[in-house]
C-alpha cells in the first residue's frame, strides 16, 4: 500500500497546477505575483507560457491547454470571447507603457533627434502586426512624423521581450515595455540617460485584457488565480513595474 501511495503522490502534485498564457511584457512582473499568490495558495502551481498576444491567441484556437490568458491588449481576448473560447468578457488588469531605450547613455530628453541621426543605425520595435507594444511604437512614430525617416532602421522582434533582447545586443535603441526596466538585469540603466517615457498621448492606451479560457479543466483553481490577478495586492505589484492600474 505504501508503495502505491509513493508513486501516486507526485501525480497528485502535478495535477494541482494551472497553465497561464501571458504576453511577453508580463513576464517581468509575473514571478512576483505568483510568489505572493503562493503564500496564500502553496499547493497550487502556476505555470506560464510566454509569447506575443497574437501567437498565443492562435495557439489557444488550436486547443492549447491553457487556463488563463493575460494579453497585451483587449483585441485578442475579445476575439476569443466572441468565438466562444473564453468564459468571461475580457477585463482590464493593467495598462502598459512604452519607453525608448538605449544601452549606451544618450541625450534621451531629445530622443526624437537621436533616432533620426546618422549615428543611430538600428532601432528595435515589436512587430506591430502581432504585438500590441509594437503597434503602440508604430503609432508614436507616425504621430510624430518620424516613421518615414527611420523605417529603414527598424528591426522587428516577434514580441516585446525579443525586442528588448535586440535593444540590448543588436540595435542602437529600441521601443520596449516599461515593465522590463524593473527586472534585475535592467535596474542599472538610468532614466533620461538610458531611457525615457514616451508621452502616452502619442499612442492608444495599451489596455491589457484577462480572460479565463474554456480549455481549462481546473475551473476552481483558475478562478483563484483569476481573482488574485484583479486583487488590490496584484494591482500594487503591477504599479511597481510601471503599469497604470485603476
Amino acid at each position: 500500500m505504501l508503495k502505491i501511495l509513493f508513486f501516486l503522490f507526485p501525480v497528485l502534485l502535478s495535477a494541482n497546477s494551472i497553465t497561464v498564457a501571458i504576453a511577453s511584457n508580463v513576464s517581468y512582473v509575473i514571478p512576483e505575483i505568483i510568489k505572493v499568490f503562493n503564500k496564500e495558495n502553496p499547493s497550487l502551481h502556476v505555470k506560464t507560457v510566454i509569447g506575443s498576444s497574437g501567437k498565443l491567441t492562435a495557439m489557444i484556437e488550436q486547443n492549447a491547454p491553457y487556463d488563463l490568458f493575460l494579453s497585451a491588449d483587449m483585441k485578442y481576448p475579445k476575439y476569443l470571447y466572441n468565438h466562444n473560447l473564453a468564459y468571461n468578457k475580457p477585463v482590464v488588469y493593467a495598462s502598459g507603457c512604452i519607453v525608448i531605450f538605449s544601452k549606451k547613455q544618450r541625450d534621451m530628453k531629445n530622443w526624437q533627434k537621436e533616432i533620426v541621426s546618422k549615428k543611430i543605425k538600428k532601432i528595435a520595435m515589436a512587430n506591430p502586426k502581432t504585438a500590441p507594444y509594437g503597434k503602440a511604437a508604430f503609432e508614436v512614430l507616425n504621430n510624430l512624423g518620424l516613421y518615414n525617416k527611420v523605417k529603414e532602421k527598424l528591426v522587428y522582434g516577434s514580441c516585446v521581450s525579443h525586442t528588448l533582447s535586440y535593444a540590448l545586443n543588436a540595435t542602437d535603441m529600441g521601443f520596449v515595455a516599461k515593465s522590463a526596466l524593473f527586472s534585475k538585469k535592467m535596474r542599472n540603466f538610468k532614466q533620461y540617460k538610458n531611457w525615457i517615457d514616451i508621452d502616452t498621448k502619442l499612442y492608444t492606451p495599451i489596455s491589457q485584457g484577462l480572460v479565463m479560457l474554456k480549455n481549462t479543466k481546473k475551473l476552481s483553481d483558475s478562478k483563484k488565480f483569476y481573482n488574485f490577478l484583479l486583487s488590490n495586492t496584484s494591482k500594487e505589484i503591477f504599479k511597481k513595474y510601471g503599469y497604470i492600474v485603476k
